[in-house]
């Protein structure tokens, strides 16, 4: 939409003709854009939905915050940021000294030891310090945080203390730098054939390395990159190694590892095949910092197969075969709303969606997936019963998810009949999908509440989903990606 300028020096009717000539104008630009690439961009929309649901979760902590001092430590005991008034100004900062009032050994025990580092990405609000927290009080063995804005190019530097806090609690917590999987900022897009927007990509990309490096850790997730609609996507593939090759040499002496994610394949996107990934990787000149992370509803969307264990084994080998397991730095768990090959990127909680939790079960199962960071993207919802900080699907799903990988050895489930019997396959399958079915009630039932769906005195509660939707009538555009 074009940028509406000042015009109450002039009729409104003059106003609204030249407000129509500006969009028509806009209109015929993209027209003529639309011959060579889609106006609608579904992977756009995902990664604003994403965007619009962590920031709104930021919103309601950093709110709850301050109305009040009773909540200024989050339920765990976070240090959380006190308000305070300088010169008249309102200030927010961030308790150092809380650090060690922080119950470390309770949140500790909490989490499930399990080979398989499940976990979610968690809001960053009032400094990246307070991610660790939020990730333990879900009971993550690994986590996700945006490392700054993913609205703005720029964003303030690290403050000292929030890099000494982050590292204290890595430690305090049982976190390895390894067990965090940091996601990059959806402006970037190192594909771009324009030689300045690609700049300001890369500007934007290398600040984020250089955070991770701050913080200690060693991996950064971001998405490839996109054509445009203006060049093949081998010209866009050839720029985002370019890019990646910049940054390793711009960074020399870091050990942070550049991971590409899989796309779902909407519009001009790089990366919804293993080839394309493959290609990537094999024009990087340092091949021990680049890695994948292999998003489940992108695979999906993409035509990738993954809800049998059949399906997922072929899928594993192509992947071996065509990039290597080598390469195999993390992975996003979500389902899908949509089907298979719908190239259409639309995260839906575990087991509720076209995957179902069998497809999660068979990964949980994988020793190829032991050892990595496995983090959530589902979507959480807050209502008025007040679910805390919207989080409470996240740790259920996380519960979830431990039990799938221990179903093998221990198939015992309250409530749920059946038995261990090693002999009977037809007994333990049935077993496991009995188990299976009553994992997916439970995340529903508290999908459902979270929603604000289950009646309360007779009357039914509507609740808002943190992942934000664009408004009817709002579409992507080529035009617009940087």
């Amino acid at each position: 939409m074009p940028v509406k300028r000042p015009i109450s020096s002039i009729s409104t009717e003059a106003a609204e003709t030249l407000e129509i000539a500006s969009e028509g104008l806009t209109s015929l630009r993209r027209s003529n854009r639309s011959k060579r690439a889609k106006v609608v961009s579904y992977a756009e929309e995902e990664e604003n939905e994403i965007v619009d649901r962590v920031e709104k979760s930021e919103e309601v902590v950093s709110k709850r915050v301050e109305t009040s001092s009773s909540k200024r430590q989050l339920e765990s005991g976070t240090a959380a940021s006190e308000s305070t008034k300088t010169n008249g100004k309102r200030k927010s900062k961030s308790a150092k000294g809380d650090v060690d009032e922080i119950d470390h050994e309770t949140l500790r025990r909490e989490r499930v030891s399990s080979k398989w580092k499940v976990g979610a990405h968690v809001s960053a609000a009032g400094g990246v310090e307070n991610s660790i927290i939020n990730a333990a009080k879900i009971g993550g063995s690994s986590f996700a945080l945006f490392l700054k804005s993913q609205r703005k190019w720029e964003s303030p530097p690290f403050k000292d203390t929030n890099v000494t806090l982050f590292k204290e609690r890595l430690k305090l917590l049982g976190y390895e730098p390894g067990d965090v999987l940091p996601h990059g900022s959806y402006l970037i897009n190192l594909g771009n054939p324009e030689s300045e927007k690609r700049e300001k990509s890369y500007q934007c990309f290398l600040d984020d390395l250089k955070r991770c490096d701050q913080l200690g850790l060693e991996l950064y997730n971001f998405h490839p990159g996109s054509t445009t609609g203006l060049v093949p996507a081998s010209e866009s593939i050839r720029y985002i190694a370019e890019c990646i090759n910049r940054a390793h040499k711009d960074t020399e002496g870091s050990r942070v590892v550049v991971v590409l994610e899989n796309m779902a394949g909407a519009g001009n996107v790089i990366g919804s095949s293993f080839s394309e990934l493959g290609e990537i990787i094999g024009l990087v000149e340092d091949k021990e910092r680049v890695g994948v992370c292999l998003d489940t509803c992108h695979l999906f969307a993409a035509g990738y197969d993954i809800r049998t264990k059949e399906g997922w084994d072929k899928t594993m080998d192509s992947f071996d075969s065509e990039i290597g397991l080598k390469y195999l730095r993390g992975l996003h768990l979500n389902d899908s709303q949509t089907g298979l090959g719908s190239k259409r990127d639309r995260h839906e909680n575990l087991g509720l969606g076209h995957l179902t939790l069998q497809a999660f079960y068979h990964i949980l199962r994988d020793p190829r997936t032991q050892g990595i960071p496995m983090v959530l993207e589902t979507p959480c919802y807050e209502n008025s019963k007040g679910l805390e900080d919207s989080w409470e699907i996240w740790r259920k799903e996380v519960e979830v998810l431990n039990r799938l990988s221990r179903i093998d050895g221990d198939l015992s489930l309250p409530g749920v009949s059946g038995g261990t019997d090693e002999d009977k396959d037809g007994e333990k399958g049935e077993a496991e999908a009995e188990i299976l079915e009553t994992l997916t009630a439970d995340i529903k039932a508290i999908v459902d509440r979270a929603k604000g769906s289950v009646k309360e005195k007779g009357k039914t509660k509507t609740g808002n989903k943190v992942k934000g939707r664009k408004k009817k009538g709002v579409v992507d555009d080529d035009d617009s990606e940087e």
